[in-house]
């Protein structure tokens, strides 16, 4: 019965070798809401990680949920959009809203899938206490022949095969791999699993700054750096960079004071005209995510460069916060734009998915 938290994953470096862990199952790592699926009959409810519910968000999955998942079963997997040959997650985050009428017409507009890697309990038999290689057994027997929205997941034992996976699928939008060892138990909020994902570099441009939420007057802090690229002349938003100790925090809100400007002298100035979320998720604008935050950030002249690590782009921004890595004094702000991340090669997440 809910509440339960799922299992999680820590991070590695490429594809580990299965003998050093007693044997490894591949699978890919899907980009979406993990959620953990308690059915009984009719009766479904859907639970995120924090083991809110997601039950009303997604009756489109639920309805699939009651057709063609096991009479009684509890599963771990993600719900996920997809639009062509792509999953799309920013279309994924406009099912969470308020209104029932709106989630009704997205519902219908860009109906959302369910993706099962993971047996909890199946009738009235417990599977956590098993070894993942029974558990997934058993998942194949219950799972196996599922066309959609409902699916299970693709597996391997190769390392190999997991090694094209991770540079292949990354083209659907996917964002990496995950192993999981074949004799390890389903554990609950503890970090069993490996997750290998995409690291890249790239030069970026320092265009301001957000104070951070423990910053005062008297001791000011940094929270995060707002970063820019050049897309035709203008210099864009793409994401934050956040990772920066205590004292770290205190002594670059002090280097930047000789960079501070107006806002009518800034490249984003033309921006505080908006007041909403808007298509280019520009920095201070307000969102259903970030109610009641206080978004204002303090405006830099844009001569700054760094370079970030990231992992995958979503649309025109990074996916996650950018991690610091080094100044570059030796590179020109305008020199850096869009040309220089990595293009993922496309490819059909039907074939991930095992449908003709």
């Amino acid at each position: 019965m809910p509440p339960v938290q799922p299992m999680l994953a820590k991070s590695v470096k490429g594809i580990p070798d299965p003998a050093k862990h007693g044997g490894l199952s591949f699978e890919p790592k899907w980009d979406g809401f993990r959620c953990l699926v308690f059915k009984d009959g009719d009766e479904v409810e859907l639970a995120s990680r924090n083991t809110k519910p997601l039950t009303r968000y997604f009756p489109e999955v639920v309805a699939a949920m009651k057709e063609q998942l096991p009479d009684r079963c509890v599963l771990d997997g993600e719900l996920f959009v997809s639009i062509g040959e792509r999953l799309e997650f920013e279309v994924l985050q406009e099912r969470i809203h308020p209104a029932a009428s709106r989630i009704e017409m997205l519902s219908e507009k860009t109906p959302a899938s369910y993706v099962a890697f993971d047996l909890l309990a199946l009738g009235d038999a417990s599977y956590a206490e098993r070894p993942f290689a029974e558990r997934r057994a058993a998942l194949e027997e219950a799972l196996g022949g599922l066309d959609g929205p409902c699916f299970l997941t693709r597996t391997t034992t190769d390392p190999a095969e997991a090694e094209e996976w991770f540079h292949q699928f990354e083209g659907a939008g996917l964002d990496g791999v995950v192993a999981k060892p074949l004799e390890a138990t389903y554990q609950p909020n503890a970090r069993t699993m490996l997750k290998i994902k995409h690291e890249r570099t790239a030069d970026v441009v320092v265009a301001g700054y957000r104070e951070h939420k423990t910053s005062t007057p008297e001791a000011p802090l940094l929270g995060s750096l707002l970063l820019g690229l050049y897309a035709d002349g203008e210099l864009q938003h793409i994401g934050v960079s956040a990772s920066f100790t205590a004292a770290r925090r205190a002594e670059l809100i002090q280097e930047l004071q000789p960079l501070v400007v107006d806002i009518q002298d800034h490249p984003w100035g033309r921006w505080q005209e908006f007041l909403t979320a808007n298509p280019d998720r520009v920095p201070g604008t307000q969102s259903r995510w970030s109610q009641g935050k206080d978004l204002s950030f303090t405006p830099l002249r844009p001569d700054l460069v760094l370079e970030v690590a990231y992992d995958h782009m979503e649309g025109r921004r990074f996916r996650h916060t950018a991690q610091f890595r080094r100044w570059r004094p030796d590179r020109d702000p305008e020199s850096c734009g869009y040309e220089q991340l990595d293009e993922p090669v496309s490819y059909d997440l039907a074939r991930i998915l095992g449908v003709d």
